[in-house]
């Protein structure tokens, strides 16, 4: 009997310990699978890359209580990333009304702050609000009650926060200071999450974008109540058809950024995820999140944010999905950079993404070089711009006497870079045989070669520009 008992307990545990390998080895594949998924509509685009363009955007939608502007996205190298590009401003007490979108999304705030709401499907609602006397509904015949607004989750954000966002949950924005928002999203149309065409769709639950963006597109562009039975909606909320007219927006005519004066949203004071897990006394992971919970933001503007550093040169500051899960799911990154004057970004490539720099502050020469050695773009990149780089095209940056700020969105939620110069670059990697060969150079010269630059990626500027 005892035998018996050992003998099947060692089963037991072998299949225990056959059933978890076959777990892990399950979600690596599915893990695997769902990257190449993500890539599968991206890798159908064309990249057939001549020459790069800094651009601007070159459509402008007035709103009541801001703008939107659009950069145009018919070059090749748009195609090539699989992106469109947006920037918004929105006056104080300015709201953008509510909508959804085919494509996940970047956002970062370049100027002021505000409050975002998100309403991703099926989550709680978290906020609740006391009621007023104004709250008093009938419910049922004789009955009196008094009731709260409940909502989910509003965000405080501010200057510098890079903001995640999935395709499909609706967002507003509204801004309560005093000064002027301005914010730029990257839209991953090439995303397979986006099962439509390859074209970036807003669909709008309030408002009549008619008289401004549709009529300069030539089409109809109403929200998505405009479509239906006035009688059917009413039905569906149990309440007057003339209110459902409303909601369609047939008159209105404020455009997708309007003004709400009256608007009081309140919500807890700001704080950073990491504060307020500093707060509960133990270090922020990841792992404790929910769908529902996801933390969707990170400040890549305070000096502490920086990954990389340099007294001369300047600091970089990275997102992705080790630092923001989500991201994992969105299968995006950013970076943020900020270049002392004259100062240098060591020649490098991204070995696994497009990248979208939108420049914020100040200017740069920026050089690239992409297929067959080719220089697709040498020239000064300043406030305002966009340069789209596409995957291992080399470039450069070295910024002007003002200095020269950016901000990078990429199409891998881990990109990675790989170095021409530096001390962990691809030069510094070989050995001195190989580059005397390689470049027909003396043992000296490739001594130069290697360890001219013992600064790792922002260089500090040459004693010429000193």
């Amino acid at each position: 009997m005892g035998k018996a008992l050992s003998l099947s307990l060692c089963l037991s545990f072998l299949f225990l310990l056959y059933g978890c390998c076959s777990a892990q080895q399950q979600q690596q594949f599915w893990q695997s699978m769902q990257s190449q998924q993500q890539h599968r509509f991206r890798a159908k685009t064309q990249c057939q890359i001549q020459q790069l363009s800094a651009r601007e955007p070159t459509l402008k939608f007035q709103s009541e209580a801001g703008f939107s502007e659009y950069w145009d996205t018919s070059s090749a190298e748009f195609e090539c990333a699989g992106i469109e590009f947006v920037r918004h401003q929105v006056q104080p007490k300015g709201l953008v009304l509510p909508f959804y979108t085919n494509a996940p999304r970047l956002t970062f705030i370049v100027e002021g702050s505000g409050i975002l709401g998100t309403v991703i499907p099926g989550c709680a609602e978290t906020y609740e609000s006391e009621s007023g006397s104004s709250s008093r509904y009938s419910a049922r015949e004789g009955e009196d009650v008094r009731r709260g607004d409940r909502h989910q989750k509003l965000r405080r954000f501010r200057r510098g926060d890079v903001i995640a966002l999935p395709e499909g949950i609706t967002t507003f924005v509204y801004n309560d200071g005093d000064a002027p928002l301005t914010y730029v999203s990257m839209l991953d149309i090439g995303n397979d999450n986006n099962q439509l065409d390859f074209k970036f769709r807003k669909f709008l639950l309030a408002g009549n974008p008619q008289s401004t963006e549709s009529q300069k597109q030539g089409k109809e562009y109403r929200n998505m109540f405009y479509g239906f039975d006035e009688q059917l909606l009413a039905d569906a909320f149990k309440t007057e058809p003339e209110l459902m007219r409303r909601l369609q927006g047939k008159e209105d005519e404020r455009g997708i950024i309007v003004r709400a004066e009256k608007m009081r949203m309140v919500l807890p004071e700001y704080e950073s995820e990491e504060e307020h897990s500093q707060r509960r006394g133990r270090p922020y992971n990841g792992l404790e999140e929910t769908f529902c919970s996801y933390k969707i933001k990170k400040n890549l503007d305070h000096p502490t944010s920086a990954d990389l550093y340099n007294p001369r040169g300047g600091r970089i500051s990275n997102v992705n999905s080790q630092s923001l899960p989500i991201l994992n799911y969105l299968q995006l990154s950013a970076q943020r950079g900020i270049l002392y004057k004259n100062a240098i970004v060591a020649p490098q490539w991204t070995t696994n993404a497009h990248s979208a720099l939108y420049v914020t502050n100040g200017s740069a020469r920026i050089q690239v070089v992409g297929t067959q050695g080719r220089s697709v773009f040498d020239g000064e990149v300043k406030e305002g711009q966009l340069l789209i780089v596409p995957q291992n095209f080399v470039v450069v940056k070295k910024a002007s006497q003002n200095g020269f700020e950016w901000i990078t969105f990429k199409t891998n939620d881990n990109a990675m870079n790989a170095q021409l110069a530096g001390r962990l670059s691809a030069i510094r990697a070989m050995p001195n045989e190989v580059l005397m060969n390689a470049f027909g150079i003396s043992r000296d010269e490739a001594r130069s070669l290697k360890f001219g630059r013992e600064e790792s990626t922002l260089f500090s500027p040459s004693q010429r520009d000193a």
